[in-house]
């Protein structure tokens, strides 16, 4: 009996850690939160990252103190020769990767710990043995991999459908469950019977147009699994809003419902 006290004791005390360590990060995140750029560092993230310059103030605002928490609470590293990763580095990063975050219920991309950066395209082997050359990397053991190159030559277009930063935090989205399906975490099963009907039809048409030989708004490496449709997907969503809604409206609903944001309506925004 004494045993089965001292047992119910301790799994208490251990709770009650738990607990404390939740409060405090809970605590120094809605601090995190309450931060915000200078004018300096805003105007150079837009050099870097255009899309950031067309955000809503309120929507900007929200970004900036996400990307507060994601700093303090990510490890950056330097790879491939790269000789640090500056802290405007990290800046632009944070603000590509939480752009995927605001007006969501999330967890601050909770199964990430690390963003290993390399300076431009790196070598890296593949499932069979050989190496390919890649622009990035998501890992749901907890790390993306980036090339400095990529991440600022598709930020500074932000027109072409293609970004490798929102490309690789679509992915640690959709592995948080653990699994890489095209399907991240929705809000019931409503919402996951839905949004496999939607992107499940568009996939296969998608697949049916290039088989065809026809040009899609979505780039083509879409269409290798339902994970990269999706990841594709989100990068369209961004930066050619209003042809993926033209062309694909559905899976432009469903990824307003999931983002909680309409990028059509910031065509008009500048950063002030």
């Amino acid at each position: 009996m004494n045993g089965i006290l001292v047992l119910v004791v301790v799994v208490a005390l251990i709770g009650l850690g738990f607990a404390a360590q939740a409060a405090i990060i809970r605590s120094r995140r809605r601090h995190w939160m309450t931060l915000r750029l200078d004018e300096d560092q805003r105007q150079a993230i837009a050099e870097d990252f255009r899309l950031f310059a067309r955000l809503p103030i309120p929507i900007r605002d929200e970004l900036e103190g996400l990307m507060h928490v994601f700093m303090a609470e990510k490890s950056f590293e330097a790879c491939g020769g790269l000789e640090s990763v500056t802290d405007h580095m990290q800046r632009v990063i944070s603000a590509q990767a939480c752009l995927l975050l605001v007006r969501r219920k999330h967890d601050f991309y909770r199964n990430l710990r690390s963003i290993l950066l390399y300076p431009s395209a790196y070598k890296a082997k593949n499932e069979h043995g050989g190496e390919d050359v890649r622009l990035g990397e998501s890992w749901h053991s907890g790390s993306v991999i980036l090339a400095w190159e990529s991440v600022i030559s598709n930020g500074r277009n932000d027109e072409d459908g293609h970004h490798v930063t929102l490309h690789e935090f679509a992915h640690q989205l959709d592995q948080v469950d653990g699994a890489a399906d095209g399907v991240p975490e929705l809000s019931g099963v409503g919402s996951y019977r839905e949004w496999s009907m939607v992107f499940g039809k568009a996939f296969a048409s998608f697949q049916h147009k290039l088989e065809k030989g026809r040009r899609t708004v979505i780039d083509p490496y879409g269409a290798t699994n339902p994970a990269e449709f999706f990841a594709v997907a989100t990068e369209t969503f961004y930066e050619k809003p209003d042809q993926l809604r033209e062309h694909y409206p559905q899976v432009y609903q469903q990824l307003c419902l999931y983002y909680q944001v309409d990028p059509t309506e910031w065509d008009d925004a500048t950063l002030s």
